[in-house]
């Protein structure tokens, strides 16, 4: 990987990080409602996958834990919290929240609050890539949990029985909400789990971007070359309970320092300083910036946005269209 790229990378999750330790903050100051599902400690995933993927054709589409995905898959950071903040300027008009983030132009096509929910749709995006006979690729980030949804079985069914597509993702974070996984699951090493459906496989550090990007590169060539479906294994750990409302209590303190001697920032950091390709003043002042930019401009964004319009309380909802709903009787 190139200095230059890694630089940029670095940049790049050293952002997500904040902005996410940002929302932390305004959903204590109740500018942020509802669920939150922080990200911190899985950079390396979001970012060495996509950065693999080719953001002008390929489709995105993950779980509730999307901010960032949607962030590095070219939304604008203002406009995602702005959605945070339930504001009109927000990526779904301030209609979805958190958990909703969308981002249609950019081919970032939702996170979603049910479990498992977008497996299947995943799988229909490559159906409708290959019908149309097109190069580019559905890419669909999941969380270790979701695996045992049956959906997951069915959808990876389906995908190797017609070919698809499409790249299937797990970041696996140990933990489905608070229950670990070797409590829940009772084949431990998620991409062994593929193999009943013969589709190619592979486990990687999900804490490594430059591990990350190179697992990935591989893997979209797999699934661009009309080979069918893949299924990478990132193994991560999140730094933050599973949303807001959890205490975290359940983790043992020696892992979580285990863990955050793997911090994927910080290890890009150290890499990039060990080569002498920065100093550690250079990076301070890369995060000055982003501190910055995040208050002064996105923040500031969200802020200063108007609230939806009592007006238009039905507008993107299907009863608009009925005349019961409306008052008008039959039709």
């Amino acid at each position: 990987m190139k200095i230059d790229t890694k630089k940029r990378l670095l940049r790049e999750m050293l952002f997500a990080r904040r902005f996410e330790e940002r929302c932390y903050e305004a959903y204590v100051e109740r500018n942020i409602g509802g669920f939150l599902h922080l990200y911190p400690g899985e950079e390396a995933c979001a970012h060495g996958v996509l950065e693999a993927a080719d953001a002008d054709r390929d489709y995105v589409i993950t779980s509730y834990r999307d901010h960032i995905h949607a962030i590095k898959w070219g939304a604008d950071p203002r406009k995602v919290m702005a959605e945070l903040y339930a504001k009109e300027t927000g990526v779904s008009k301030g209609r979805g929240g958190s958990m909703h983030i969308f981002d249609v132009r950019n081919r970032f096509m939702g996170g979603y609050a049910l479990v498992g929910g977008p497996f299947p749709l995943a799988a229909g995006i490559a159906k409708g890539i290959q019908m149309r006979g097109g190069d580019e690729i559905s890419i669909c980030f999941l969380g270790d949990a979701a695996n045992n949804q049956g959906t997951f079985h069915e959808s990876l069914n389906m995908a190797k029985l017609w070919n698809l597509p499409v790249l299937y993702v797990c970041e696996n974070n140990h933990y489905g909400i608070g229950t670990r996984i070797d409590r829940s699951t009772a084949v431990v090493d998620q991409y062994k789990r593929v193999s009943g459906y013969d589709i190619p496989s592979h486990q990687e550090d999900g804490q490594d971007v430059e591990l990350v990007y190179k697992a990935a590169m591989k893997a979209i060539r797999h699934v661009r070359s009309g080979k069918g479906p893949y299924f990478l294994e990132l193994m991560t750990y999140r730094y933050r309970g599973h949303s807001m409302s959890d205490s975290n209590a359940y983790r043992a303190k020696a892992e979580e320092r285990m863990w955050s001697k793997r911090d994927p920032v910080i290890m890009l950091r150290d890499r990039l300083i060990d080569e002498g390709n920065m100093t550690a003043d250079d990076f301070k002042d890369m995060d000055t910036e982003i501190l910055d930019y995040i208050e002064n401009e996105v923040i500031a964004f969200a802020e200063q946005s108007p609230e939806p319009h009592i007006s238009e309380v039905e507008r993107y909802v299907l009863a608009e269209n009925d005349p019961w709903v409306r008052g008008g009787g039959a039709p």
